[in-house]
């Protein structure tokens, strides 16, 4: 990323009752500002109160305060918050600058319980907390949606396949529809001719005649009406015998389906919200367990000197470690002050370890269980949706059967009433054939029956021309099926590799700031610091599964210039600290925090030196519109020209 614009926007923080403070207000302008000042000044609860105002409910409230108010101006912008004191706890109100503040929990408030810079001195798994902000079951949502829709797609493609191979046939038939009826037409002019011939020969018979004809004509309707009939009551049939076929084929796919899953979706829930509350729990154990050991090998190692000082009789100038020894076995509990074998210290530090190693992999145990549950929950969520889709189809089909079951029945009633009237009509034609000329009946008849196949014949090519209209106008929006095809497998693609993107970015960020990092501050023998992504083989359900993982190394650079791998748990404090907010702003750069945060605060820097913390925050400073650090004043005086200073909050 490059660096951002500092523009000249100021900010003013006004805060009453929020940590230490009663009442302050203060102001910075952009680029990096120092909150220089010894322990218990305020500064921390400051920053606190910056972030209440950007939307963070980790605030505390004055202990002897029941409302307290911070009110953040960025510009002609202002945001308030409000805390309240209710049953025990603090009730957060008001508008806050940021409406979802995980990002800024996460990668841009580094204060000293910062969840970023504890996971990399506790030795967490980085990918969990650097994907956090990550909606992966949304992600999985939308690919099932996006599969779903290109199924479809698919089908319909499938389906104008089909279509496009009919076509031919259609376009033959109408071909031979046309030439049958041009011979038709040519057969009825002819015999068209032949009744106004029969009809000059018996003059005489011209009134039983008329009377015939217009029988004819009404027969030859109702013969036309009857055929239509029965090619409705066909297609009706053919209707219902297709959807009593979806219709058994959809209960055969119901019957295959598991009962309705509610209890287990609740089930289910209730033990992710346990495991969840249990893996929260382990984590401050382990964090607890993590501060414990690392104190107690500091002190082994004589490097808390504040603590030694405070134990040490005289006045003299001893090192810590000889302050507390009383030989080389031995040295003074810096719990009760009693004189202790250095051998049983260490034992127990060996077992405190081993029980982080425990809660560790219990925690990567309900983790596993965790993410096995939710998989568990898609897919129950899947059957359901598939379940509820089928039912809706079968009511569908239940409503469309009894429709057309209603339309066959008035059909067959149609052409029954049909076939009486022909009946009817043929015996009073029989009546009259007896007065009339049987040549002349015969020239008719024939005539009647030419007309009422060439309608026939008509009737049917305009029903193949309207399918082949239909056929067409299908056809024509395959190119548009195509195209949304295309677009629909270029999200999945997108969808698919969003998370693999994600990590490797990550990795990418990480490893090039923190080699930037530690060219800048020149550890002595610490030659790199980087994050590998891997996969590990996990149990998921009844088989196994690969997941990736973030693998923290660390290469030292021996007296005789050999390199070698240690662990993260042999890094020095600084070295820790440094790491964590390494990673901290790979997590701020790749989320993009700065894009909705352009803070970060910065706190609880004492581990790190001097000339090591100027130029940490000269770097930070880079990616920031507001930087606003909390040092010590030896601290803050080593730092360059530029940096805004304030000293009274």
């Amino acid at each position: 990323m490059d660096s951002q614009t500092v523009t000249s926007t100021p900010v003013e923080v006004r805060a009453e009752n929020v940590g230490g403070i009663d009442e302050t207000a203060v102001s910075f302008s952009a680029g990096t500002t120092v909150l220089a000042g010894r322990n218990a000044t305020n500064r921390t609860s400051f920053l606190q109160a910056i972030m209440a105002g950007l939307g963070s409910d980790t605030a505390s409230l004055k202990g002897d305060a029941d409302e307290g108010r911070v009110e953040l101006s960025i510009g002609d912008e202002t945001y308030e918050r409000t805390l309240t004191r209710s049953g025990g706890s603090v009730v957060f109100g008001g508008d806050p600058y940021l409406d979802d503040v995980e990002l800024a929990e996460l990668f841009a408030f580094l204060l000293e319980s910062n969840e970023a810079r504890r996971a990399v001195a506790r030795g967490d798994d980085l990918r969990d907390l650097i994907m956090r902000p990550v909606d992966t079951d949304e992600i999985q949502v939308e690919i099932r949606r996006l599969e779903t829709e290109k199924r479809e797609i698919d089908d319909r493609l499938e389906s104008l396949d089909d279509l496009a191979n009919k076509l031919p046939d259609l376009e033959e038939r109408r071909t031979d529809l046309a030439e049958q009826i041009e011979d038709k037409r040519a057969e009825l002019e002819a015999a068209e001719e032949a009744v106004e011939d029969a009809d000059v020969a018996v003059s005489e018979s011209r009134e039983g005649q008329a009377e015939l004809e217009e029988s004819l004509d009404e027969l030859k309707a109702a013969r036309s009406s009857l055929e239509t009939v029965r090619f409705q009551l066909e297609t009706e049939r053919d209707s219902l015998d297709a959807l009593e076929e979806e219709r058994e084929r959809l209960e055969a796919e119901l019957e295959e389906l598991p009962g309705s899953a509610e209890d287990a979706i609740a089930e289910i829930k209730s033990e992710m919200s346990t495991l969840r509350d249990r893996r929260s729990e382990i984590d401050s154990r382990v964090d607890e367990i993590h501060t414990i050991v690392q104190f107690n090998q500091d002190m082994l190692e004589g490097t808390s000197g504040d603590v030694a000082r405070a134990l040490r009789d005289d006045d003299g100038d001893r090192s810590p470690a000889e302050a507390l020894s009383g030989d080389a076995s031995s040295v003074v509990c810096w719990t009760c002050g009693s004189s202790v074998e250095q051998a049983q210290i260490e034992e127990t530090i060996d077992r405190l370890r081993d029980l982080r190693k425990q809660k560790v992999t219990e925690r990567e145990e309900v983790s596993n269980r965790l993410d096995e549950l939710s998989e568990k929950r898609s897919s129950i969520g899947d059957r359901e949706a598939e379940r509820n889709r089928i039912d809706r189809r079968l009511d569908q089909i239940g409503d469309e059967r009894e429709r057309r079951q209603s339309s066959v029945e008035d059909l067959e009633e149609r052409r029954e009433s049909l076939r009486s009237e022909i009946e009817n009509l043929e015996a009073a034609i029989d009546d009259l054939e007896s007065d009339i000329n049987e040549e002349v009946l015969d020239r008719h008849r024939e005539a009647n029956e030419l007309e009422f196949e060439l309608g026939r014949l008509e009737d049917e090519l305009d029903a193949v021309e309207e399918e082949i209209g239909d056929v067409e106008s299908s056809l024509a929006e395959r190119e548009d099926l195509d195209e949304q095809r295309e677009e629909i497998n270029e999200a999945l693609e997108q969808q698919r590799t969003r998370i693999e993107r994600i990590e490797r970015e990550s990795v990418e960020a990480f490893n090039e700031h923190m080699a930037d990092v530690l060219d800048l501050l020149e550890y002595a023998n610490l030659e790199r610091i980087w994050i590998e992504r891997t996969e590990q083989r996990v149990t998921q359900g009844r088989g196994t599964t690969r997941e990736p993982t973030f693998d923290l190394h660390v290469v030292r650079t021996a007296e005789s210039g050999t390199t070698y791998e240690d662990t993260i748990e042999h890094l020095s404090e600084s070295e820790r600290e440094v790491t964590g907010l390494v990673f901290a702003l790979a997590g701020y750069l790749v989320h993009e925090v700065y894009e909705s945060v352009p803070f970060i605060l910065l706190d609880s820097l004492e581990a790190i030196d001097s000339e090591r913390i100027a130029a940490l925050v000269d770097y930070l400073s880079e990616y920031a519109e507001y930087l606003v650090v909390a040092l010590l004043p030896e601290d803050a005086s080593t730092l360059e020209n530029g940096a805004e200073f304030i000293s009274d909050i």
